[in-house]
């Protein structure tokens, strides 16, 4: 039976059996004792795969997994294991995880009592957006007697999708919008839309702009009639993500690519609740995805979905390009939010011409990362000649960093150099910042 194997009991119990054989060739009685206790094995082996096999279907279990799964944060597997014996076992679990987990040494023992449910419960970090698909459930099942174990395959398949993380995103929610920091005070916000949109039809008023006349509701009412139109409050506001392969730098598991989606989810989040239009961009040699500035409810769940399978590009990313988009899909001033990351004063003083051209028109913040692993190795201790080496490269790279900050601001740039857990916090202090200012 290839479901069928025997535990480490029953070889135990034969290297005794052997050493008794051993120990006949001396004393002869013993033999007679070897033989008695090897067909006792022999039968308790023979009873014990039977009751394990009597029944054909000794265990069920059911798998629930969330169709939602937000990425970075543990998410929740739950299983409801049921014994239909009628008489108590302990089992062995072993679940067929995602490929994209990479677990392999996954194991659960429990005991169950007879004709008994136990319910388990599992944690799970998912690393990468995208379906995951959980497999077969393994459960080696042994009885009392504990001789063999019978293997039971649960043949079934659950799919979670990994979203942008919607927990991040109600987090900072309840951060922002928390009672407490608004009564902290309100600043009046100058604005910087157009007077169009439309609040009601009046009377005409000596002063009223003749221009705004609604000629249609004159005629009816024979008197003169005027459209009002109140300041438009909402502005523009589009998230740049570039997916160049300088995002595809890990960092605790997660990809700079995957700190900028899960920021831009967040951030979305707030704006749109402020009432500002919010739009995406993802771009590397090639526009990968454009959705244009809207702050209707259900445009957050757009920006989910179009988040949801972004992959880092392993190639240079071509900021003429997202220039030329920006030129041609945004006509009016708007706030632009570069997620992105310069490695060195080359990468930047090549680009920084664009730039400075994006920023003309529009308010553009570049976003880029700070290596926290290097700053880590140039805070270790040096010991020997080695480590200094490490400690002064590691500095000269940290500096080099400041350095771009630096020659990004006195471009007239706006920027924010940020640890990768910090993006979502630092990004959205800098969005309320400007709109206490009056900036946007």
């Amino acid at each position: 039976m290839k479901n069928l194997f025997l535990t480490n009991r029953p070889f135990i119990i034969l290297s005794g059996i052997i050493l008794i054989f051993i120990l006949a060739l001396v004393y002869p009685f013993l033999f007679r004792i070897g033989q008695i206790a090897l067909i006792g094995v022999g039968g308790i082996i023979v009873l014990d795969v039977f009751v394990l096999f009597a029944k054909k279907k000794p265990i069920s279990i059911s798998r629930h997994v969330d169709p939602i799964s937000n990425l970075g944060d543990e998410n929740k597997i739950r299983y409801t294991i049921s014994n239909h014996f009628p008489f108590p076992i302990s089992i062995r679990f072993f679940e067929e995880f995602p490929i994209q987990m990479q677990e392999r040494k996954f194991l659960t023992r429990f005991g169950m009592k007879a004709n008994s449910e136990v319910k388990q419960e599992h944690n799970f970090t998912p690393k990468e957006r995208g379906e995951f698909v959980f497999n077969n459930s393994n459960l080696f099942v042994r009885s009392i007697l504990g001789f063999v174990e019978r293997r039971v395959v649960i043949h079934h398949q659950t799919s979670t999708a990994v979203y942008p993380s919607i927990l991040q995103m109600k987090q900072f929610e309840l951060i922002v919008f928390n009672k407490s920091n608004q009564d902290r005070g309100i600043k009046k916000i100058r604005t910087l839309g157009h007077n169009n949109e439309f609040e009601q039809i009046k009377n005409y008023v000596h002063g009223d702009d003749f221009r705004r006349i609604n000629w249609k509701a004159t005629s009816r009412r024979n008197e003169l009639m005027i459209n009002q139109y109140q300041d438009e409050r909402s502005q523009s506001i589009y998230c740049l993500i570039d997916k160049g392969r300088a995002m595809k730098m890990p960092f605790e598991g997660l990809t700079l690519l995957d700190y900028a989606i899960n920021s831009t989810l967040a951030f979305s989040n707030i704006a749109i609740k402020k009432g500002d239009k919010v739009g995406v961009i993802s771009f590397s040699n090639k526009i990968a995805a454009s959705l244009p500035a809207e702050k209707s409810r259900h445009h957050l769940k757009k920006i989910s979905e179009n988040l949801y399978n972004q992959k880092t590009h392993f190639l240079e990313t071509d900021y003429e390009l997202l220039f030329y988009t920006l030129r041609n899909q945004v006509k009016t001033r708007s706030l632009l939010l570069l997620f992105t990351n310069f490695e060195s004063e080359y990468s930047l003083r090549r680009n920084l011409p664009i730039l400075k051209r994006i920023n003309q028109k529009h308010l553009l913040t570049v976003i880029f990362f700070e290596n926290t692993e290097i700053e880590e190795v140039f805070m270790e201790k040096a010991f020997n000649v080695n480590d200094i080496y490490l400690n002064t490269l590691a500095e000269k790279h940290i500096m080099d960093k400041r350095k771009l900050l630096i020659e990004l601001r006195n471009n007239g740039i706006q920027c924010i150099l940020s640890k990768p857990e910090e993006l979502t916090l630092n990004s959205i202090n800098k969005y309320l910042e400007f709109k206490s200012k009056g900036m946007i």
